[in-house]
């Protein structure tokens, strides 16, 4: 397979089908690790090829991926302990995101899954008791900057990003799922009114509603960075609990229509093929774009996407005036 297209459809195929694996050459097989590696997939891939024979250098990399997403899990677990330790006092119900929630409730999308931050779900209304009690509890503020501070707190779905002093570890602290400058606005109370307590004082959104965040993530607020490995989150999770009712739900939330692309792009990339719309192409050579040494590719796809992710966010005007003051803070440094 020295001659295969080397993009991300390589990493899709492998996970799809972990058997194909066996007809790539050494070039494929570097091709493959690399984009893995890019898209912060390489532990996903590991497990999905767990027991397979590979060549030996294979081998070891994946051994060594599939003991540092242990690593991870094992680290996002404890940092979700802590925070529920933190906002406890406060009585507010620590609502678990992406893939802490997936790994702390046992599901598929979490096994040998990339975790970064801590994402955590609060009502807005406590938001300044949750503040409170995560810098109480030895967390701070990672880049203090009053026009920052001040566009998160008005216009964003979250807190400023805090950091842990000791652990060096992120939180991010969300009170809805999309800006509150997008054109969409998701049930904030209804996605809490429907969690799923998982362990004494640890909950996650509903199967529907996972859903529903991996797709407004995608789709209605993100440039698709990441793209292959929230795809992969949501075939895992339709394989684990099906589609039923999450037409409805996603309508609720106002995304029925990003929902329904990400599973006929999830289907696309990780399953048995889907009926695809004109402009569905476009997003999977977004989706896609790697090289194979896992360098990014097709710029200006990439550009396109990246504007499109601003122009959801936030009306003209405002973003004009967002981008031009961005623009002009380094110059007076």
């Amino acid at each position: 397979m020295g001659n295969a297209v080397k993009d991300g459809w390589l990493l899709a195929r492998a996970l799809r089908t972990p058997g194909n694996t066996q007809a790539l050459d050494s070039d494929g097989w570097t091709a493959l690790i690399a984009i893995a590696r890019a898209e912060q997939m390489i532990g996903t891939l590991a497990w999905r090829l767990e027991g397979l024979a590979v060549p030996p250098t294979v081998a070891r990399i994946l051994g060594d991926a599939r003991a540092s997403a242990e690593q991870g899990r094992i680290a996002a677990l404890w940092e979700a302990e802590a925070a529920r330790r933190a906002l406890a006092p406060t009585g507010v119900p620590l609502v678990l995101l992406k893939g802490t929630a997936f790994v702390a409730a046992g599901l598929k999308a979490g096994q040998g899954r990339s975790i970064g931050d801590l994402d955590i779900l609060v009502p807005r209304a406590a938001l300044d008791a949750v503040e409170a009690a995560l810098l109480d509890a030895g967390w701070e503020w990672v880049k203090p900057d009053p026009y920052d501070d001040a566009y998160y707190r008005q216009w964003m779905h979250e807190l400023p990003p805090l950091i842990h002093r000791e652990r060096d570890r992120m939180i991010d602290v969300h009170h809805t799922i999309l800006p509150l400058t997008a054109r969409i606005t998701p049930d904030a109370v209804g996605l809490l009114a429907d969690k799923v307590e998982i362990a004494p004082g640890l909950f996650t959104l509903s199967p529907n509603d996972m859903l529903v965040h991996a797709a407004a993530h995608l789709f209605a607020d993100g440039d698709l960075a990441g793209g292959m490995r929230n795809l992969w989150d949501v075939h895992c999770l339709v394989d684990e609990f099906g589609t039923q009712g999450l037409a409805e739900r996603a309508a609720h939330h106002g995304l029925a229509r990003e929902a329904a692309r990400a599973l006929r792009l999830a289907a696309a990339l990780y399953g048995d093929g889907a009926t695809l719309r004109p402009a569905d192409h476009a997003y999977l050579r977004r989706l896609t774009a790697r090289d194979g040494w896992g360098r990014a590719t097709r710029p200006v796809t990439r550009l396109g996407f990246y504007v499109r992710s601003h122009w959801l966010r936030m009306p003209p005007a405002m973003l004009a005036r967002h981008l031009w003051t961005k623009w002009r803070k380094p110059a007076k440094s």
